[in-house]
C-alpha cells in the first residue's frame, strides 16, 4: 500500500525563495505543505503545478478559549478562498493560538472542563464550515515539553479525544509523530488508535527534527504499522535537513524520507 508523500516547503531549501522550494519539491514528485499563506503570491504558487496537501487554517484566537474561539472561525473563513485556489484539502489548526517560534500567546498549564467543552463546540462549528466549503480542518497534536509549552489539550491523546468526539468527516487529526514521540512515545499504538480519524500524518526524527534515519524513531516499523492498519493517505515531512539548508542537503533529506516510506 503506497502513501502520498508531501514535504513542508517552509523547512527545507532555506537558501531558496519559497516559490523555488515549491518547484523543487514538486519536481521530485512530492506534494507540498505550506504554513502561513497570507502575503504569498498564490497565483504563482498555483502556476507551479504542485499539488498542495495542507496549509495553516487559522491565524488568530484559540479554539479552547470561549473569549477568542470566534476569531478561529473568522480567520479560517478568510483563508478558505486561498485553500480553494490552491486545491488544498486540509487546513491545519491547533488547540491554542501560537505566536513567535510556536510558543503559546497565552500560556496555560492546566486544562479545565470549560476548555474541553469550548474545543468541542468550536470544532463542531469548524466542521460545518468545512462541509460548506469542501475542506477538512485537521487538528494537530503538539509537544509541550520542548517546542510548545503552555498549550493545554495538545497531546495526541487529547486531540484524538476531541476529534473523535466531534466524529465528522470534515474534522480530522493531523497526527504529528515528531511531537507524539517527544510528549508520549508509543507511536505504533497511537497510530492504530487514531487511524479512523487521521487526516494526515506528519513526521520528523527525534531529537533534532530532521529527516528519518537521523534519530531514534523506527520509521520502517511505523510505516509498516500504517500499511497494516490500512492507511493510504498523506505522510508529510515537516522537518529540516540535518545537513543544513542547501539544495544538496535538502535532496539527501528527501531521499531518506522517500526510502523510509516507500513500499
Amino acid at each position: 500500500m503506497s502513501f502520498r508523500l508531501a514535504v513542508c516547503a517552509e523547512m527545507l531549501y532555506g537558501e531558496l525563495p519559497l516559490i523555488e522550494r515549491v518547484k523543487l519539491i514538486h519536481e521530485q514528485g512530492f506534494e507540498v505543505e505550506l504554513w502561513d499563506t497570507r502575503g504569498l503570491d498564490t497565483h504563482a504558487l498555483a502556476a507551479t503545478g504542485a499539488r498542495f496537501s495542507s496549509m495553516s487554517g487559522y491565524f488568530g484566537g484559540s479554539l479552547i478559549d470561549p473569549d477568542s474561539a470566534d476569531q478561529v472561525l473568522a480567520s479560517a473563513e478568510k483563508l478558505i478562498p486561498t485553500a480553494a485556489e490552491l486545491g488544498i484539502e486540509r487546513m491545519v489548526i491547533h488547540p491554542a493560538e501560537l505566536g513567535e517560534g510556536g510558543h503559546a500567546v497565552r500560556p496555560l498549564h492546566r486544562a479545565t472542563g470549560e476548555m474541553w467543552l469550548t474545543g468541542l463546540r468550536t470544532l463542531e462549528r469548524l466542521a460545518m464550515l468545512g462541509e460548506q466549503n469542501d475542506v477538512t480542518f485537521a487538528l494537530e497534536n503538539l509537544n509541550t515539553t520542548l517546542d510548545h509549552p503552555g498549550i493545554p489539550l495538545a497531546r495526541a491523546k487529547d486531540t484524538l479525544t476531541l476529534v473523535s468526539a466531534v466524529d465528522h468527516p470534515n474534522i480530522r487529526m493531523m497526527l504529528d509523530l515528531y511531537h507524539a514521540q517527544i510528549g508520549e512515545g508509543n507511536l505504533i499504538e497511537t497510530v492504530r488508535a487514531a487511524l479512523p480519524w487521521i487526516g494526515e500524518v506528519q513526521v520528523a526524527d527525534v531529537p533534532g527534527r530532521f529527516e528519518p534515519g537521523t534519530g531514534e524513531i523506527n520509521f520502517q516499523a511505523v510505516a509498516a504499522a500504517l500499511r497494516l492498519s490500512g492507511y493510504s493517505g498523506v505522510v508529510g515531512l515537516e522537518a529540516s535537513a540535518s545537513g543544513g539548508q542547501s539544495v544538496p542537503a535538502g535532496n539527501e533529506a528527501l531521499t531518506a524520507f522517500r526510502t523510509a516510506f516507500s513500499d
